[in-house]
């Protein structure tokens, strides 16, 4: 007789009661290896821990600091603008 084992390539599985004596080392696990975690109860899935993402940084104000002026930004400049002359 030949017996087959299949394995499951999903998320690991827990039985609440487990998880409520074990969470704070099944969130250390969860942690470590970045493996979500099922949480059972009576065998159907309730709950999914995930390990937290870092969120991104905002785009706005990411180049602060990273542009220098020089001189008078401010003040008109001496020289006449060529989109208000006549010559067009």
């Amino acid at each position: 007789m030949t017996m087959v084992i299949k394995k499951t390539l999903g998320p690991k599985t827990v039985a609440a009661g487990e998880f409520k004596a074990k969470c704070l080392a099944l969130m250390d696990e969860v942690e470590r290896t970045g493996q979500p975690l099922v949480i059972t109860k009576r065998g159907r899935p309730v709950a999914r821990l995930v390990p937290e993402i870092a969120a991104s940084q905002s785009l706005f104000g990411s180049m602060r600091g990273s542009a220098v002026i020089l001189g008078d930004i401010i003040s008109p400049l001496d020289e006449p603008w060529e989109a208000l002359s006549d010559e067009a």
